[in-house]
């Protein structure tokens, strides 16, 4: 009879004879040598691999091992060199148990690091029996996909926020905000980030704002900050919105995290045609005129309120930035509480109609010798360059719809941003709502790191990425990088 030993020992020999049925292709940036995610390798007869985290492909066909085979290149802001007959791929041969290394060149000044979000995110280093460079915790979320993200230092704990979350075992997913922590300052994020989901029994990411006496609608939530209650203690606050889609909206108001429930209860509901006086887009604690103030907008922080719960829950506290007066003629930009702010839409289409001229905006900087019409983004402080940094996507760009991002720097918060540098492209793709992280940044604030949401919708591309579809996407950026240097002149 066996002993349990013997078992495991014939067992164990019986895996590691078992022969390798993949070849390793791994595809990495050919200056850092770094492996680059969302890659695609596309056989001449259609068959298409992505890279995962790490730049691996796990190669399957066991009628193509060694033999060469080419495979069609693309990947968003990286490429190879045109062949002979402008294509450009590569020729490798695939053996099951080798690997093998295909460069390839970044064209853009920011660098792809990894998908942030979503299962499968080493799938291909998994499949190849290699050890993945991150450990995902006990509580990973079980989630595929993910919209964009508010993030905020909360209790010692980043607390992270996301929209719309995507399950596997069901087309519609969970749509009342999800969340997760982690430390303060998580490790190298180049690998990924092991968060901390709020989860219900099944492992699955939990609604962070259920309000269940009102099951009607999605609720997204924006304007996530941190401001002491009437006693100094934190209180963690935001602006929601229930709704029926991108343009019905059912209610909207501000709401308190519960520290018992661990989910945010509404605190203040507003009229449905208040469009400005309530948190908004990604705030930024700014000190002026002798005062705190949160900053809010999506990108341009063109709405204040004093940095307490009280006036943050008090909609007559709000001061908007604009140089529109009562009769919609433009004068200097000042705070005032009255008229609704100009944000960087709404000063794009005066700049395009010459009612502000060009050289007068504050948020429509111009780049490649145009104007730039703002989407979404941030404003974040930068040590380093010792100015305010702006990261946004632009709207109507020319490779995409909405997935060309824009880098351009101030003296201001409120700038002028006057020029501005493409710094990524999603070519037919859209990477929309980025957001700057300061506490992922590394070398005094000379490397930045933002995220973004990698979809095909609003592209017009019919084509959805497997796995990367819908879910946050990590980039870095070297504030010296000589593109950056027209941003400043």
């Amino acid at each position: 009879m066996r002993t349990a030993t013997a078992v495991l020992l014939l067992a164990s020999v019986g895996v590691a004879a078992e022969p390798p049925r993949f070849a390793e292709i791994r595809v990495t940036d050919s200056d850092t040598r770094r492996g680059v995610p969302l890659v695609e390798l596309t056989t001449v007869n259609h068959v298409r691999y992505v890279t995962d985290n790490v730049g691996r492909v796990a190669f399957d066909d066991p009628e193509q091992f060694g033999r060469e085979v080419f495979f069609t290149v693309h990947s968003h802001g990286y490429e190879v060199p045109k062949d002979g007959f402008g294509f450009r791929g590569v020729r490798v041969k695939p053996e099951p148990g080798k690997a093998v290394e295909v460069r390839i060149k970044r064209t853009m000044p920011a660098e792809r690091l990894c998908r942030l979000t979503g299962d499968g995110r080493h799938r291909d280093t998994l499949l190849l029996r290699l050890t993945p460079p991150i450990d995902y915790g006990p509580r990973p979320g079980r989630v595929a996909g993910q919209d964009s993200v508010q993030v905020v230092e909360y209790n010692g704990q980043r607390r992270w926020f996301w929209g719309d979350t995507n399950r596997m075992n069901y087309p519609l997913g969970m749509f009342r905000t999800a969340g997760a922590r982690t430390p303060l300052k998580p490790p190298d994020p180049s690998a990924g980030i092991a968060f901390d989901y709020f989860t219900d029994k099944d492992g699955f990411s939990r609604a962070m704002m259920p309000l269940k006496e009102r099951p009607e609608g999605v609720i997204w939530i924006d304007g996530v900050c941190v401001v002491p209650d009437e006693d100094g203690k934190e209180a963690l606050v935001c602006h929601y919105s229930r709704r029926k889609g991108l343009t019905d909206q059912l209610e909207h108001g501000l709401a308190v995290f519960d520290d018992t429930t661990e989910t945010f209860l509404p605190k203040v509901q507003l009229p449905m045609g208040e469009t400005w006086r309530h948190l908004s887009g990604h705030p930024i604690h700014h000190e002026a005129d002798g005062q705190k103030w949160l900053l809010c907008g999506d990108p341009a922080p063109v709405v204040r309120v004093p940095a307490t719960l009280a006036a943050v829950l008090a909609p007559k506290r709000y001061e908007s930035f604009t140089p529109l007066k009562e009769n919609r003629t433009v004068g200097p930009w000042r705070w005032q509480s009255e008229l609704p702010p100009l944000d960087a839409l709404g000063e794009a289409a005066l700049v395009a109609r010459k009612v502000i001229r060009q050289a007068d905006a504050r948020f429509t900087p111009t780049g490649d010798g145009a104007a730039v019409k703002l989407h979404r983004g941030t404003v974040r402080w930068n040590d380093y360059r010792k100015k305010w940094l702006l990261i946004a996507t632009q709207l109507g760009g020319k490779s995409s719809h909405l997935g060309e991002v824009w880098y351009a720097e101030a003296d201001a918060p409120t700038g002028p941003f006057a020029r501005a540098v493409k710094v990524l492209t999603h070519d037919k793709m859209s990477f929309y709502n980025p957001v700057h992280h300061p506490f992922l940044d590394r070398d005094g604030g000379r490397t930045i790191h933002f995220e973004g949401t990698f979809t095909a919708e609003f592209s017009g591309n019919p084509t959805k990425t497997p796995r990367y579809e819908y879910n946050q996407m990590l980039y870095r950026l070297d504030l010296d990088a000589e593109p950056l240097n027209a941003a400043r002149k």
